[in-house]
């Protein structure tokens, strides 16, 4: 059983990590529930996911205070997240920065030294720097399945069930560079 959340910004693959996150969960014989938010997401605006599954689910929605992971693609979105993280519950940052358009249009200021409050204040944070694996890779449109590798450790499921779920998942033509991405955050050495 397991409450998680999946945040960041448009564009970043919020929705299809909660997707092969279901598909893995579903084939596994769990009762599995979604609910996505999108808010201007095209635009660079934040999106989240709830994915919920268990021998019995009866709502999509995850309550504050009772997520077991929030996985957030960007900094910032960590901390709009991080109510719904339960007193034992798993955060894990990419520790990319994107500005909000207030920030971009020069209306506020970015917060300073995300990182280390998070670090200080939540009592299960790994900071994930995956910017070396983007590289490797060659896509930096990529974060999402680093991350889902990442968030794979903490889960019960096979690395031949995650490969499968991805390839149902995402178009064929890049099913061999989302599985050697996937593999790269499992393998990630997280230090938190």
């Amino acid at each position: 059983m397991a409450n998680v959340i999946f945040a960041g910004v448009g564009g970043q693959g919020v929705i299809l990590a909660s997707k092969i996150l279901l598909e893995v969960a579903k084939n596994a014989g769990y009762d599995v529930k979604e609910a996505e938010v999108h808010g201007m997401a095209q635009r660079g605006g934040s999106v989240d996911c709830h994915v919920r599954y268990s021998k019995h689910v009866y709502s999509p929605l995850i309550e504050k205070g009772t997520a077991d992971f929030v996985v957030s693609f960007e900094l910032l979105e960590s901390m709009r997240k991080l109510e719904y993280l339960s007193d034992e519950g798993i955060l894990l940052v990419n520790n990319f920065r994107q500005d909000p358009a207030p920030v971009e249009a020069g209306l506020e200021k970015y917060p300073e030294d995300l990182e280390s409050w998070l670090s200080s204040n939540v009592r299960k944070c790994y900071i994930l720097n995956i910017e070396s694996i983007l590289k490797e890779i060659g896509n930096r449109r990529i974060v999402n399945i680093v991350m889902l590798g990442a968030l794979s450790n903490f889960l019960e499921f096979g690395l031949d069930e995650w490969k499968k779920a991805i390839e149902t998942q995402v178009k064929e033509k890049y099913v061999e560079m989302n599985i050697a991405a996937f593999v790269k955050g499992r393998e990630y050495r997280l230090q938190g």
